[in-house]
């Protein structure tokens, strides 16, 4: 079995590989190609235990859980088990599959549990309690998610897939440059030092920082994959893990109970499934705004020659810009969890009538306008991780999951070495309050107990005749189900290869604020200048989203895998 034959060589290749910041093919614009799989991923050596799983006889669920452990080890910023997410499957056979392990509110969690008595949010030394306090975690969903997925279509043993997860926690990885950033940025070393749990984690004993190359050894985290690794879910669940994180939570305020805990469940729901241009979109339905907007947005765009009109000339970006718009104003109005907002109107949002009625109201020579009070949008972090999969025999997988902010809340469970969320921030934490500042007060994505928050994360696969033909997804907030679009459309109606559609540059518009983002210097001057004589505001920022995507060539057989190079420790694992 993979525990047994999984070798110190093996983790030290993996490490090396990770060190050296991956080869040419690992990120770019050209692809890692095989016949027999591969695992695009946020981290080179997560991709390399994913791709070592499908060479023991693993298939894609498989080499998906395996990968998603090793990233809650080498990948802290957002591969979790103290998080949640959204796993999208299709078989080679024509099977598909959603599973929803999104966070849930805690029991105690309250309507208006962030505000003062003026109805404002709190705010502690470091920002506002919804975000930054121990409040603001919400029950965790990964484990459960991965073992549901598993008992579901996996078939390896679990703890086989563990294994490589606890090895790596307990023998170390190296420090990279990125990991030395992101540990000793300023802020961040503020926020850790709120907690000593976390404090030990990421810095040496004597508060000395990890340079790169310095071995980061996480014993607790090791004994706490190996308790889900002999237990599965029972193990983080329930027993000692339990334990910890409860007695963790009592002794720090937080809401977290062991009730919370053992009433935790993931959910397999019903794909949304959308056609475009003679392919087919699936992708999470809600409490993922993901499948539903992104097959909205392709379904005003289908009604427009775009391979015609020219990737990313000013008419094309107006285009899109206008699509994003309506699609955005629909999520903040209508999107919630379904098991506390019944009456979502998803069969109008996914009908092509709708989308007619929508590309009607836009205007060729000018910007739309509206009541920007009714389509504002609350702040979701961008610090997110997608990863995706495909076997031998081209099933295929996506998988996004997250701790909300960049390493989440920053608290690491006493004990048990692993980082818990600040997921409820994306509930509407002002109820009843939508303005032009952004905040939003609508009804279906409140504070309930056990609801789930609404999110941006968008896994998706496409398929051709009922054969999938490659996976995608991003992190990113709010710009993920634009980047995921941009993607598939980057494929489908411009010919680009997977390597070149996820490098390509890319722009989002979210209604509110009013402005389109631009990758710096991924448009020219003048078809900026265009654009904005179109009447849209512009800003830049280095780069938005990092897309990690498979394909499978349905006539080669070929497959390739291609690594956002947005992701400065990602990369591309395939033979």
């Amino acid at each position: 079995m993979f525990n047994k034959k999984i070798s110190r060589s093996f983790i030290t290749f993996s490490i090396l590989l990770f060190v050296l910041t991956t080869t040419a093919d690992a990120a770019g614009r050209k692809a890692t190609r095989g016949y027999n799989g591969a695992v695009a991923s946020s981290s080179a050596i997560a991709s390399e235990v994913g791709v070592q799983i499908l060479k023991d006889g693993g298939n894609a669920i498989d080499a998906a859980v395996a990968t998603a452990f090793a990233m809650a080890v080498t990948h802290p910023t957002a591969g979790n088990i103290g998080g949640g997410g959204f796993l999208i499957y299709h078989g080679a056979d024509g099977e598909t599959a959603a599973f929803d392990f999104r966070e849930k509110a805690p029991l105690a969690a309250t309507r208006d549990m962030y505000l003062d008595e003026n109805g404002k949010v709190i705010n502690n030394d470091i920002g506002p309690i919804d975000h930054f306090s121990i409040k603001a975690v919400g029950v965790p969903g990964t484990v459960a998610g991965l073992e549901l997925a598993h008992e579901r279509l996996g078939s390896l043993v679990w703890s086989d897939l563990i294994a490589p997860s606890v090895k790596l926690a307990r023998q170390g990885i190296p420090i990279t440059f990125k990991l030395h950033d992101d540990f000793n940025n300023p802020r961040r070393k503020g926020w850790f030092g709120q907690y000593p749990s976390s404090e030990k984690i990421f810095y040496k004993a004597n508060g000395e920082p990890y340079l790169p190359g310095d071995l980061w050894v996480q014993s607790d985290l090791g004994d706490t994959l190996e308790r889900i690794q002999n237990n599965g879910k029972e193990g983080f669940y329930s027993g000692k893990t339990a334990e910890l994180i409860t007695k963790f939570m009592k002794e720090n305020d937080g809401l977290i109970t062991l009730e919370d805990l053992q009433k935790y469940d993931a959910i397999e729901r019903k794909p949304i499934k959308n056609s475009y241009r003679n392919h087919e979109i699936i992708s999470m339905p809600p409490p993922s705004s993901g499948g539903v907007i992104l097959s909205e947005m392709l379904n005003i765009l289908e009604g427009f020659e775009l391979n015609k009109i020219g990737h990313n000339s000013a008419e094309y970006l107006h285009i899109l810009t206008e699509s994003m718009r309506r699609g955005y104003a629909d999520r903040a109005n209508y999107l919630g969890d379904p098991d506390f907002n019944e009456d979502m109107p998803i069969t109008k949002l996914l009908s092509k009538k709708h989308a007619q009625d929508l590309r009607k109201t836009i205007d060729m020579t000018t910007k739309s306008e509206s009541d920007p009070a009714l389509f504002a949008q609350i702040y979701e972090s961008e610090e997110t991780t997608h990863f995706s999969v495909v076997d031998k025999e081209g099933n295929m997988v996506s998988l996004t999951y997250t701790l909300e902010f960049g390493y989440g809340s920053h608290i690491v469970v006493e004990g048990a070495g692993f980082l818990l969320n600040n997921e409820m921030g994306d509930f509407n934490e002002q109820p009843g309050v939508t303005n032009l500042s952004g905040e939003i007060g609508t009804p279906p994505n409140q504070i309930r107990p056990e609801q789930r928050m609404l999110s941006s994360m968008t896994p998706a696969i496409v398929a051709k005749e009922g054969v999938p033909l490659f996976a995608t997804g991003s992190p990113g907030g709010k710009t993920i189900i634009n980047t995921t679009m941009q993607t598939i459309l980057n494929v489908i109606d411009h010919g680009m290869t997977i390597a070149e559609s996820i490098e390509a540059p890319r722009i989002h518009h979210q209604w509110l604020p009013d402005v389109t983002t631009f990758e710096k210097h991924g448009i020219s001057f003048d078809t900026k200048d265009k654009y904005e004589s179109l009447g849209h505001k512009v800003r830049t920022r280095n780069s938005i989203g990092s897309a990690m995507a498979v394909y499978r060539d349905p006539e080669t057989e070929i497959i390739s895998g291609a690594a956002d190079s947005r992701a400065e420790d990602g990369g591309v694992a395939a033979y």
